[in-house]
């Protein structure tokens, strides 16, 4: 019907009849007085202008203000129309009353106008109504034909007087309406607003009042004799006229308010809190008809609440449909099917909780009509696209729809074998008898829900019809959006109808696909269900070997009872024992359902046997069986295989890659088997708020799981009925077996012991139980399970039972003979070739200790070792084959060489300082040395070659040290070892046998302790009578031995380290003096002192002198020499030269005296500057060293020419120990000259260590006192 309201009331006709209102068709009610021509005349302008422009209506109570088009029905003012007090109806309230004249004569308004107008106002004052306006038209027409009226304002004016003293803006003028001027445009929009504002101000307050009331009236429900259906129409009387505004949301919101209201008063009646009122809702259901949707207002049941006659079916389907009708007009057809669902499964709970009367299948009719009614108005709303693409909302009320139809046939007989007896007849024309007639609106539709469940229950072939394409239009849809179990949940009740219609080829295809999907999820109770459901229909086909093995997983259920598992368990059972002609083919199912395998035990734990061993096999078997099952035989197929490798595996090794207890287990989850709930991982639950992006407030709020892909997945595993053929076992040399068994319920162990023959590996594939002509088969154990058999070569291992071995003292060695396939005879023995550096020590209680090849002490004997020149015999235990032989032994090395360090001093090598870190390493490790010993053994031909490493426990170094002309050696002895040792009879010696040196030791005492990781010093001074080389050999040796150790009856040698010292003598001594300042007394900071370098040659010409750098001039011999005063400490700084070359007479107390100035830096005892005394060699001389970067750095304040004769001076001030750069282009090209240093103790600086006292400047603020 058309959106439009009309309250008929002809005035010409007289009619009494009250208001009848037509659904959602209308509008606010303004009435009419004064001169109806001239309303008549404007009425089509006003009618189209009036809902042109939005208003924006701002109500109370904080609600969001919303612009709304005003509408309005213009009808003749009587006062019939005016509410009468009580009267809660508005839909026929007037909302404005408008008196309409265009008087413009003074006299006409004082004759007729006025008393007119004075009646109206009357009649509005009785009813109390203030929302009243008076329109005033000015025609230019008539001020023409009447040329003595007054001016307009004066009617105007009189009028407002009159009627608007308080109120002017109630009385408008609208200046020539039917004129198209802009006069009469700007009088039409001034208008226009005035009476939207008085409409939007009369809806305001009359809804405001109205709601009040309404409030009033809901918080009287707890008072006696208080109606729901009262309350009901005088909500619903809002919620028309907001549908009337066209605000279809809210006129929602007041139906939804009434559907909580009623639902929360039916759950207050379940728990026992019930309303008088109900009562009336408690009425047995007699009509069934379904939701009517196709008009928009059922008047009909709108009737029987309103005279409180309607059942809970007809008061929940008028709700309903009011809501669908809204919902509608909202463009959310979608929401509807979700209500609808909502709305279907609540009515049948709510009519359980009010204990209301309902016909069996009546139920059933009304939901399965509703459905319908609901897609197909849902239908009419939207096209197929948009249909097609919103399923996911409408599926459950297809499910729906299938479900009841279901139990409507099962009811009605339709799906018995025998089809529907007498009784089914009477009920099926009991439930047609209450759908009543068919609805006019539909009388006409081929495919109206009425028709379509009656032509369902009229026969066997059409219910049949009718309910499968229900369920495959079903099952399409859920597989479609991918609700893969709501499909399946389906196609099981499709199987349920074709096993009772003896079809169990079809029912057999959709219970596949559910368990596959329920295994695949772990869904247990349903997994049980369908499988049993399965075994019917695979029983009915004759699938033997599949209805085994469901049989089999429902005997292992335990969601069965007893009484069932032990049925299933016994129809194995009868199968397995039947008789048949002929040996005839086994039926092979899996072992998972029968027999669960928990643990392996191998004994050895090991897994590892000799050839000629025992090995046994102990499996933990767990019966799933509810009663004991005789077993005929339990064999494990054994799989051999041979390493391609040429070597053996031997014994050792196999035992180190081999489990320690030799219990291997398995895992319970198997292949096919419902997942459990327990191995499932956790929820991952967060919080999650949904806010506003305007104002930032709350909007939704809830719960999400992050890891539902884990817990819903679907796994598209390969079902647990499907067995792989071809899994069959072969009687061979390679198995294992066990026969006559009774497995009972619960843990079984059966162990099988087998004899190694061949060596290999030999990996358990298969699990075989027979049963009668039944076998369960375990296809692959896994994880992987082996024990290996070896033949071992007989072998000898020697090994130091310490870290490391250390030189010069005993220390044990341990002999581990493994004798393999060889077994020890009387008379076996090992000869072992004799070393010098490492004589064996032989005690007479060492004892041979045997051990079987699983480490059991078996047998102890006295070791015999006889001993010659050459040879060292062991004599041998005997010892069966596959045993171990242990036997320790004492060995000492002596080392024979000396150690031997050679004196390099002279040498600068680059390297040194690259390398220092990995020499200062190397120096806190030992120095090793092997010793190898040949031993020839009894069961080869061959003789076998060991090392032994030993370590030697000290580390020796020397130094040089002088004093003058004197000269000292000192030697360093560090122990690298964890052992401490003790120091005798230490000595140092001139290799060279020169009677001329001597050698006074400076040691006090004779004997000393040495401790783990720490040093002794040895200091020996050098005192000769005649001019000696420039080379010493020296040899320093000393004994020792461990302090925890016993008085031995070997005597030990002692350590030797053998070392070179070059260059010793003294040639010059450099001397340095500092004076303070002319008239000081002493040094001050920052003032300029004398520093003078005195050096003295203390010997005549040598052998060492004689270099490219000597020159000779009738006999007298000079050399170049370079000094440089440097401060590393930065105590001073040096001013003027800081370095030259000189050259040096080569005699002896030849001295030359350097002087410079230096100024202090700070104040306090400050030593000296550091002079420093390089050799000054040519360019091209051979035997100098090339300087790297870094002692060009050092001497870079060195110009040097190849013709420079005396000196360079560098004449910048060296501040802080500052160094200055040579620029590099100013030598290019030319021959750079050699610096060479001189050998420790060749130069004797005799002011090392030699302080001077500076005292501070008076003028200084901030004291600094350097303190050394």
């Amino acid at each position: 019907m058309d959106p439009a309201a009309a309250v008929a009331a002809e005035e010409e006709e007289g009619s009494e009849k009250p208001p009848v209102i037509y659904t959602m068709e209308n509008k606010p009610i303004v009435t009419c007085a004064g001169d109806q021509n001239l309303f008549t005349s404007v009425y089509p302008m006003l009618s189209q202008q009036l809902p042109r422009d939005p208003m924006e209506w701002r109500r109370s109570y904080g609600r969001a203000p919303k612009m709304i088009h005003l509408e309005s029905n213009f009808v003749q003012f009587k006062e019939e129309l005016l509410p009468k007090e009580g009267n809660k109806a508005l839909l026929t309230f007037p909302f404005l009353h408008i008196y309409w004249t265009e008087c413009c004569d003074t006299e006409v308004y004082k004759a007729t106008v006025k008393d007119d107008i004075t009646k109206w106002q009357n009649v509005l004052k009785v009813h109390s109504s203030v929302d009243w306006l008076i329109v005033v038209v000015e025609s230019d027409a008539k001020k023409k034909n009447k040329t003595n009226i007054l001016p307009r304002t004066s009617i105007v004016d009189k009028i407002r007087n009159d009627f608007c003293n308080k109120q002017s803006d109630r009385c408008v003028v609208l200046s020539d309406p039917l004129k198209d001027s802009s006069r009469s445009q700007e009088s039409w929009n001034a208008f226009l607003t005035k009476l939207r504002t008085l409409l939007l101000m009369s809806f305001t307050k009359n809804l405001g009042k109205f709601e009040d009331d309404m409030r009033t009236l809901r918080e009287k429900r707890t008072e006696p004799g208080w109606s729901f259906c009262e309350y009901f129409m005088v909500q619903e009387e809002l919620a028309f006229v907001f549908e009337m505004l066209q605000q279809f949301e809210d006129a929602l919101v007041q139906y939804d308010e009434l559907d909580a209201l009623f639902s929360q008063y039916v759950v207050n009646f379940g728990a026992g809190d019930g309303a008088n009122w109900l009562t009336f809702f408690c009425q047995p259901v007699r009509s069934w008809n379904g939701l009517i949707l196709r008009k928009p207002i059922d008047m009909e049941k709108r009737e029987l609440i309103q005279n409180q006659e309607a059942t809970l079916l007809d008061l929940r389907s008028y709700l309903f449909s009011r809501q669908c009708t809204l919902l509608i007009f909202l463009q959310r057809p979608w929401e509807v099917s979700q209500r609808a669902l909502e709305l279907l499964h609540n009515c049948v709970q709510e009519l359980k909780l009010l204990e209301v009367s309902v016909p069996p299948g009546a139920l059933d009719c009304w939901v399965f009509l509703s459905c319908l009614e609901v897609l197909q108005r849902i239908e009419g709303c939207c096209d197929r696209a948009q249909i097609d693409a919103n399923v996911s909302h409408t599926v459950g009320l297809w499910s729906y729809a299938t479900e009841k139809l279901k139990s409507l046939g099962y009811l009605c007989g339709l799906v018995s074998e025998k089809g529907p007896n007498s009784e089914d007849l009477n009920r099926t024309v009991d439930l047609l008898a209450g759908l009543g007639a068919e609805r006019p609106e539909t009388a006409n539709t081929a495919q109206s829900p009425y028709k379509k469940l009656k032509e369902a229950l009229s026969s066997v072939e059409t219910f049949e019809k009718h309910y499968l394409d229900l369920s495959h239009a079903t099952i399409e849809m859920y597989t479609n959006i991918g609700r893969i179990r709501s499909a399946k949940l389906v196609g099981k009740d499709l199987a349920e109808f074709y096993m009772r219609k003896k079809g169990p080829q079809k029912a057999e295809v959709y219970l596949q696909g559910a368990l596959k999907t329920y295994l695949a999820e772990g869904w247990a109770l349903l997994i049980t269900h369908t499988r049993k459901q399965l075994a019917e229909c695979q029983k009915h086909l004759g699938q033997i070997e599949n209805y085994l093995q469901t049989s089999s997983l429902l005997a292992a259920d335990n969601h069965l009872t007893e009484d069932e598992r032990t049925h299933f368990c016994q129809e194995i059972l009868n199968f397995a024992n039947q008789q048949t002609e002929g040996q005839g083919e086994k039926v092979i199912l899996s072992m998972h359902s029968f027999a669960q395998l928990k643990t392996l035990h191998f004994d050895p734990p090991n897994a590892v046997v000799h050839v000629g061993g025992t090995l046994s096999v102990e499996l933990t078997l767990l019966s799933q069986m509810p009663i004991p099952v005789q077993v005929d035989q339990i064999a494990i197929n054994v799989h051999f295989s041979i390493e391609k490798n040429s070597y053996r595996k031997t014994a050792e090794w196999l035992t180190k890659h081999k489990t320690s207890n030799g219990i291997i287990s398995f895992s319970n989850e198997v292949v096919g088997f419902p997942l459990s709930r327990n191995n499932l991982p956790a929820l991952e639950l967060y919080e999650m708020y949904e806010r506003s992006p305007s104002d930032n407030s709350l909007n939704t709020t809830g719960i999400i799981c992050k890891n539902v892909h884990m817990l819903l997945r679907r796994q598209e595993s390969s079902s647990s009925l499907e067995m792989s053929s071809g899994v069959t076992l072969e009687d061979g040399a390679h198995m294992l077996k066990c026969s006559n068994l009774i497995l009972e319920p619960g843990i079984n162990r059966i162990t099988f012991r087998t004899q190694a023959k061949e060596p290999g590996t030999y990996t358990l594939r298969q699990l075989c139980m027979s049963v009668g002509k039944v076998q369960f088969v375990l296809p692959h154990i896994y994880p992987i399970v082996q024990y290996d058999v070896y033949s071992q070569e007989p072998q000898l291992k020697v090994e130091p039972l310490t870290d490391s071995l250390l030189a010069g003292i005993p220390q044990k060695v341990k002999f581990t003979v493994t004798t393999g396939h060889y077994t020890m005879k009387n008379g076996d023995t090992l000869q072992l070739s004799n070393a010098d550096a490492m004589p064996i020590l032989y005690h007479p209680e060492s004892k041979a200790v045997i051990y079987s090849n699983t480490r059991e002490r078996v047998s102890q004997s006295t070791l015999t070792i006889q001993s010659s020149e050459k040879i060292t015999s062991i004599a041998l235990p005997m010892a069966p084959a596959y045993h171990v032989i242990e036997f320790e032994l004492e060995v000492m090395y002596l080392p024979s060489a000396p150690v031997v360090a050679m004196e390099r001093e002279n040498l600068i090598n680059k390297d040194l300082h690259r390398k220092s870190k990995e020499k200062q390493k190397a120096d806190n490790c030992m120095a090793t040395v092997d010793q190898k010993v040949t031993i020839d053994c009894p069961w080869s031909i061959y003789s076998t070659i060991i090392a032994l490493t030993f370590s030697i426990p000290f580390n020796a170094k020397h130094s040089l040290l002088s004093a003058g002309k004197r000269k000292y050696v000192q030697v360093c002895v560090q122990n690298m070892s964890e052992l401490c040792f003790e120091l005798s009879e230490n000595n140092l010696k001139n290799s060279g046998n020169y009677t001329d040196l001597q050698l006074v030791p400076l040691n006090s005492e004779s004997q000393q302790l040495i401790y783990s990781k720490q040093s002794v010093f040895f200091v020996w001074e050098l005192k000769w009578m005649k001019e000696l080389p420039p080379s010493l050999q020296c040899q320093f040796l000393f004994s020792f031995c461990p302090v925890t150790s016993e008085e031995q009856s070997f005597s030990l040698k002692p350590f030797i380290y053998e070392f070179q010292v070059e260059n010793f003598f003294t040639l010059y001594n450099v001397k340095a003096e500092i004076f303070p300042p002319l008239g000081a007394e002493y040094c001050k900071t920052g003032s300029l002192c004398s520093l003078e370098v005195s050096i003295t040659r203390l010997s005549d010409l040598l052998e060492v002198d004689k270099d490219e750098a000597l020159t000779e001039s009738d006999g007298y011999c000079t050399t170049k020499l370079m000094y440089e005063v440097v401060d590393n400490s930065s105590n001073w700084a040096v001013c003027g030269k800081s370095s030259g070359v000189i050259s040096m007479p080569v005699a002896a107390r030849a001295t030359h005296k350097v002087h410079m100035e230096v100024m202090p830096l700070f104040a306090g005892y400050l030593p000296f500057p550091d002079v420093r005394l390089y050799k000054y060699l040519p360019h091209h001389s051979a035997h100098s060293m090339q300087l790297d970067a870094d002692s060009w750095i050092e001497n870079d304040n060195l110009s040097v020419d190849k013709n420079v004769d005396d000196q360079a001076d560098s004449s910048s001030i060296r501040s802080r120990g500052s160094i200055h750069s040579t620029t590099s282009g100013e030598h290019k090209g030319l021959p750079m000259p050699r610096l060479q240093s001189f050998s420790s103790g060749q130069v004797f600086n005799s002011s090392t260590g030699m302080q001077i006292l500076v005292i501070p400047s008076k003028d200084d603020h901030v004291l600094e006192v350097s303190v050394t």
